[in-house]
């Protein structure tokens, strides 16, 4: 029997910085999918209107932080910036069955026809995220034409932090009724949505928690570092997390090798924003110990067993605090780095937590795909 094949439409590829935990969530669904019997993943090269001015190789004009610093500090990070870049294009080209063409608004009509599909995935991440994308992308809340009229579902979709006001409730009511199935990822949005739509809804775990680190171990780099060191993630500077690092380096004799812009750091830290998806995972998983403001981080950290320190981030709490409680971790959120935590962590018990949620998270995905009509 043929295969039904589904479509992976996602905030992945096209972005002005690139993100570990948005190359590993679309290559976790895809390996979900897989799973799922007589299905078949592919990744839509698809970048929104929104996205189209993003160039991972001259981020500057779309950076959040417009400070005179951060611009120095990215200037500075080029080189390893441009190594980084054709390491995730690689990732995307060699890891996935992937369109052919690129995707946007004015072809977009072709995608059913040209690869064979069955229906469309959307997620995971932000992409019911209003602010980000500044409105309701079209792909994301699967609004062309043969989105709506086809199969489509989300699984993990996340609102993000949006702000939602009378007329943009009124738009995102229309287009939930787009989907056949409906998986978030947070809390905050499910019973709104149950009250909008007559079909399953239910939250679901982030894709990457779908897979074990076994799974990650046929990506991941062989050890990159020979001494001992504490893995600093820095999705956006943070000087009391780095102040952290640096003392829980100082007190174990380890040394801090460090994934973020900050350029000048060189003279104490090993820097290694070149570091590709591979290379990140090894450098997680053979780290002493995680600090990190980034949702990913922590997740992946959790999988490889590592002691994490997990920072409070703009736009990122909500998720972050949802994540801590699934593992039974909140008490591992710092704010000033001057809280105590506890370094023991049960991991039995942690794992033990995430492996009932994926059974329940990979039987509604299931669901979405089985319940798809044959081509």
């Amino acid at each position: 029997m043929e295969k039904k094949r589904f479509g992976i439409i996602s905030y992945n590829i096209y972005c002005n910085f690139t993100n570990y935990g948005s190359a590993l969530q679309s290559w976790a669904l895809s390996k979900a999918i897989d799973r799922v019997p007589n299905c078949h993943a592919v990744l839509v090269d698809y970048c929104p209107e929104v996205l189209a001015d993003k160039d991972p190789l001259n981020p500057f004009k779309n950076m959040w932080d417009k400070d005179e610093v951060s611009q120095k500090m990215c200037e500075l990070t080029m080189p390893a910036i441009r190594k980084n870049f054709y390491k995730f294009d690689n990732f995307y080209k060699t890891r996935f069955d992937r369109t052919p063409k690129k995707y946007m608004s004015a072809n977009f009509a072709s995608v059913v026809e040209d690869n064979n599909l069955s229906g469309f995935v959307c997620g995971s991440d932000t992409i019911f995220c209003i602010d980000e994308f500044k409105g309701f992308d079209d792909g994301y809340y699967a609004n062309y034409p043969c989105m709506k009229n086809g199969y489509s579902v989300s699984y993990a979709a996340s609102f993000g932090d949006s702000h939602f006001n009378e007329d943009s409730y009124k738009i995102l009511d229309e287009r939930l009724q787009n989907f056949k199935a409906i998986g978030l990822r947070e809390s905050e949005m499910v019973d709104y949505v149950k009250g909008k739509v007559s079909v399953p809804v239910k939250k679901v775990i982030d894709p990457t928690l779908l897979l074990t680190s076994d799974d990650y171990d046929t990506l991941a780099e062989k050890r990159l570092e020979s001494e001992k060191y504490v893995l600093l993630y820095a999705r956006r500077y943070n000087k009391a997390m780095e102040e952290y690092a640096d003392k829980l380096a100082k007190e174990n004799g380890w040394k801090v090798v460090e994934i973020s812009l900050r350029a000048t750091n060189a003279d104490h830290h090993r820097m290694f924003y070149e570091a590709g998806v591979e290379e990140f995972l090894s450098l997680v998983k053979h780290s002493e110990a995680v600090v990190t403001n980034s949702f990913h981080g922590l997740i992946f950290s959790v999988h490889y067993c590592r002691p994490v320190f997990v920072f409070s981030r703009e736009q990122c709490d909500t998720k972050i605090d949802e994540v801590l409680a699934l593992f039974g971790l909140q008490n591992r959120l710092m704010i000033t780095g001057n809280e105590i935590v506890n370094n023991e962590i049960d991991w039995k018990i942690v794992h033990e937590r995430v492996q009932n949620a994926r059974k329940e998270s990979f039987e509604f995905l299931k669901m979405e795909l089985e319940n798809s009509p044959d081509r």
